[in-house]
């Protein structure tokens, strides 16, 4: 009986040990209120850095570091304002739409092999109507760090993550959409 009841807790230490990637990095996505972190974007060549924080679910506020640019959604809109352009998209219309939601994330995640890519990243591949997004994962801590994504126009996005912090308070007022001058 007692080797029994040994043999059981041996298999529950090692069951707890073997928890897949995938297993964590769900719990950590569902743990997660917010995030703010520094950027680099590359668009087709074009790189971009800054720094963006994102409150779950749908909410996102980047300031770039050139050309006063800021991208800005509210839950509903997405706005992308420089000191000489104004546009604004239902956030259905893009991927940040699919990316900025936690729950679908971890919904389509938990239905999908990982791919391992080196030691450094796990990535799950998204396709989901239009959309193509590849999402990373860090292979240590389980946070996101990037992802990539290709538009209606066949550009390929790649957005990287760095310095991230989760779950620190967020002024609420800054998913507030600007105003078009």
């Amino acid at each position: 009986m007692f080797k029994h009841f040994l043999f059981s807790i041996f298999l529950i230490l090692i069951s707890n040990v073997q928890a897949s990637n995938k297993d964590k990095i769900l719990e950590n996505l569902q743990n997660t209120k917010n995030l703010n972190f520094d950027f680099e974007q590359n668009i087709n060549g074009k790189v971009e850095i800054g720094n963006c924080t994102i409150q779950y679910p749908k909410k996102i506020f980047c300031k770039y570091q050139k050309n006063n640019k800021i991208l800005v959604s509210n839950g509903k809109s997405l706005v992308i304002k420089t000191l000489t352009s104004f546009y604004r998209y239902p956030l259905n219309k893009t991927s940040l739409n699919l990316i900025l939601d936690k729950n679908f994330l971890i919904q389509k995640i938990e239905n999908l092999k990982e791919k391992k890519l080196g030691e450094t990243f796990i990535n799950f591949e998204i396709v989901e109507e239009e959309n193509e997004i590849n999402i990373f994962f860090d292979n240590e801590n389980f946070d996101l760090v990037g992802w990539q994504t290709k538009d209606i126009y066949q550009n390929v996005n790649v957005t990287y993550l760095s310095s991230i912090k989760k779950n620190h308070k967020v002024d609420k007022d800054l998913f507030k959409l600007p105003a078009q001058n």
